[in-house]
């Protein structure tokens, strides 16, 4: 577990500094529209990993069990090298949004390499819900910590040069995916797959997972818009690189703290109602929002809405990481991310593409968060039906 984590919080470190260099470079531009022109393509390179490569993930993981290990290396040492050919093509779109999208590839495999050991490199039979909420605060640390030394940077060698600061903070998520892939070479490899030379069928899992798994995806879903509804309007208000970073600050505060909360309601609570209560806070956080929209507000909005994804998204990989076999969580898991981030990518694509009134989007968000936690609490509650047979099936 302590490979593990190590070799995650390097990469979330990197991950940290890549997106602060990239927003200096393609957010922060004078021309509102041409900001608004390279959000999209960048959420259009951010969907591209999952519909190129999800289903070869799912195909690698289910049919080379070993692939798992192997990928946090493998995917931690790519990214170094592809951060090396962004700090020499930082001012080439044409080179640097393929590089972003090598970036994301690599970042997948390693997110679901990682989340597929977890239960492989627990020492006894620990709570998963708690297991993911230790990684997810390391993560956020370490993250923290980058965004400091990245932010830093920007800011202070930016008097020299607009690219300096990214080009410095590019260079240094070279050593922390360097260090991560050093670090994954510590996990233990998986164990040997229970079907040895069967081809596995559809991939089947309980219906709690699947309600679960849309829930959880309008969380994601509402949490993208809401960011970038913030960022659009703290961006026409003029706000800077610091003003962004406390957005982003608060937003990572809440998912530590959702991280946090969710290992203690694990104690007490199922999955399911985690995931409804996570939907509810989202709810009243747009409204609430709504009513006296700030720099405060927004900030308190952000770590809202971190808190409830990470509430949401670590209940729901506990009860993935619970009902489905070693042999086909590969699979699952990218099924899920690549729902996720289709969620992620469409909600923030609205107040990109369309230019919204900061109250009633957050209006707005507010009764979808209301009406997702409905459908699925009915969900929930409406038994399954089954029509009974006298026989077998023929």
């Amino acid at each position: 577990f302590r490979a593990l984590a190590l070799t995650h919080a390097f990469n979330a470190a990197g991950d940290t500094l890549v997106a602060v260099a990239l927003a200096d470079v393609l957010f922060l531009t004078p021309d509102p529209s041409e900001a608004r022109g390279n959000v999209v393509l960048y959420l259009a390179v951010t969907l591209a990993p999952f519909t190129v490569i999800g289903p070869f993930l799912g195909g690698l993981f289910a049919r080379f069990p070993i692939a798992y290990r192997r990928g946090l290396g493998v995917a931690s040492a790519l990214r170094a090298v592809v951060a090396i050919l962004m700090v020499l093509n930082l001012n080439s779109d044409i080179v640097l949004f393929p590089l972003a999208f090598f970036m994301l590839v690599f970042s997948r495999a390693h997110g679901i390499s990682r989340n597929s050991l977890l239960p492989v490199a627990l020492e006894g039979p620990h709570e998963l819900v708690a297991a993911n909420a230790r990684m997810a605060k390391i993560g956020v640390v370490s993250g923290a910590a980058a965004a400091v030394i990245g932010g830093g940077l920007a800011t202070g060698l930016g008097a020299i040069s607009e690219d300096v600061g990214s080009r410095a903070a590019l260079f240094i998520s070279v050593l922390a995916f360097a260090i991560s892939a050093i670090a994954a070479q510590g996990v233990p490899y998986p164990p040997k797959p229970e079907l040895q030379g069967v081809r596995r069928g559809l991939l089947r899992v309980a219906r709690s997972v699947r309600l679960a798994q849309l829930a959880t995806a309008g969380v994601r879903f509402i949490n993208g818009f809401l960011l970038f509804l913030l960022a659009f309007a703290f961006r026409d208000e003029q706000a800077g690189l610091l003003d962004f970073g406390f957005l982003l600050g608060a937003a990572g505060a809440g998912y530590l703290l959702g991280a946090v909360v969710a290992a203690w309601l694990e104690r007490i609570l199922r999955e399911e109602p985690m995931v409804v209560a996570a939907l509810a806070i989202e709810a009243a956080a747009a409204f609430i929002a709504a009513q006296s929209f700030g720099l405060v507000a927004g900030a308190a909005l952000a770590a809202a809405a971190g808190f409830a994804w990470g509430v949401a998204k670590l209940a729901f990989d506990g009860l993935l990481q619970r009902s489905v076999s070693h042999d086909d969580r590969g699979r699952a898991f990218v099924r899920a991310e690549t729902l996720f981030q289709l969620a992620w990518v469409f909600g923030a694509l609205i107040p990109t593409a369309i230019t919204l009134p900061s109250s009633g989007g957050l209006a707005a968000a507010g009764i979808l968060a209301l009406g997702a936690q409905t459908l699925y609490v009915a969900g929930l509650i409406r038994p399954r039906t089954s029509t009974p047979s006298a026989g077998p099936a023929t």
